[in-house]
């Protein structure tokens, strides 16, 4: 029986930027969607029904004593596909457990830095989606910015660290991935944070977001300071830690900009876009480092796996950041969006308390790329 991988294994080859052979088995309209990507990771997709008469339609393009790591939907077609390539001589084959169904859970926390007085700011990376939370920790107290539905993972680093969950914030209503913050709140005992404009049909109670209000995490070592960046939606709001660290939720990436459709209202909403990234963050020192809450390119992923940018630099690279004319910035964003999210309304309303799925569905809801991003 073939050997296989865990979601982690496969994570840290990714963020470590090994080199990384990938067969993927899956049919070819699923993997045209939705893959495994990073740096430098080659893939190549043959559907294993293709390969239940023998290895003939991959043979040119593996070599058999190479590493290659066989995936598929939820890791079954893998371990038979990964079995029948030992049979015919092939050395050094795993399947991924779980299959892209456990890769889209699997969650990469990386350190960014220590912060000033104690404590520290870690990155969770979403590789299977690109969505990227955070976790600021000091002195014994620890907030969570962005969180994933998976919430044991948060808990359980909180557990490792020896801090306690006191804040649980949202930059704005995620219409791409289910937030945890919500259940995270609830399970820890931590206060629930979000933009007020953004949760006006919500039928839960939250505290508001709201700028000039700093939160502290710890011994008054880490502010958190909320700016009110809208554009990608009407509530979206930004923070400052420790006067370094700028996460921009969906407005700003690395590589692109967010996207202001996903409620219904794209041309209402592009000029506050342009307004947060043309003049409010324009006000800021161009020294604070960006941390996004997505990434849509491989490339992005950093040292580390850590995906973070100066914010000065983007200001010189980043093609939305450098249109200058505003009908041609309007233009651009209107007419560049990709697809959206799969079943993003819904994800939408269980944000927002209106609906409850079950987790088979939540899984389902979730599968695919974040697609919040417009490139310019």
């Amino acid at each position: 029986m073939a050997n296989s991988i865990t979601t982690k294994e496969l994570a840290q080859k990714i963020v470590n930027h090994e080199k990384t052979m990938i067969l993927d088995v899956r049919n070819t309209d699923e993997f045209d969607n939705w893959k495994v990507e990073g740096g430098n990771v080659e893939v190549i997709n043959e559907p294993y029904f293709n390969l239940l008469d023998g290895m003939d339609p991959v043979a040119e393009k593996l070599d058999k004593g190479q590493e290659i790591i066989v995936i598929c939907a939820k890791g079954g077609s893998s371990e038979m596909v990964a079995d029948m390539m030992e049979e015919e001589g092939f050395t050094n084959v795993y399947s991924l457990e779980g299959g892209m169904k456990a890769w889209s859970e699997h969650l990469e926390p990386v350190k960014i830095a220590d912060l000033n007085g104690g404590g520290a700011l870690y990155q969770f990376v979403r590789l299977g989606k690109g969505c990227l939370s955070y976790f600021v920790e000091s002195n014994g107290e620890a907030a969570i910015i962005d969180s994933n539905r998976m919430t044991d993972i948060y808990e359980n680093f909180a557990k490792e660290k020896g801090v306690e969950i006191k804040h649980v914030l949202d930059t704005h209503l995620h219409a791409d991935h289910i937030s945890g913050g919500r259940e995270l709140a609830d399970h820890t005992g931590a206060t629930y944070y979000l933009p007020p404009k953004d949760a006006t049909e919500v039928t839960f109670d939250y505290t508001p977001l709201e700028e000039g209000n700093d939160l502290t995490v710890g011994n008054t070592t880490v502010k958190v300071q909320p700016l009110y960046s809208p554009g990608h939606t009407i509530g979206s709001t930004s923070f400052i830690i420790d006067d370094q660290y700028l996460l921009t939720g969906d407005i700003l990436f690395v590589r692109s900009i967010g996207r202001p459709d996903l409620a219904g209202l794209a041309d209402d909403w592009v000029g506050d876009l342009r307004e947060t990234l043309y003049s409010r963050y324009k006000e800021l020192s161009d020294d604070l480092i960006v941390l996004p809450a997505h990434y849509s390119f491989a490339d992005e992923l950093g040292e580390g796996g850590q995906v973070s940018a100066r914010l000065g630099d983007l200001y010189d690279q980043n093609s939305g950041l450098n249109v200058n004319d505003e009908e041609e910035f309007r233009k651009m964003v209107t007419e560049n969006l990709p697809p959206q999210p799969n079943d993003y309304e819904d994800i939408r309303k269980t944000n927002m308390g209106k609906i409850s799925p079950e987790l088979d569905r939540q899984k389902e809801m979730e599968t695919g790329p974040n697609r919040c991003a417009v490139e310019g």
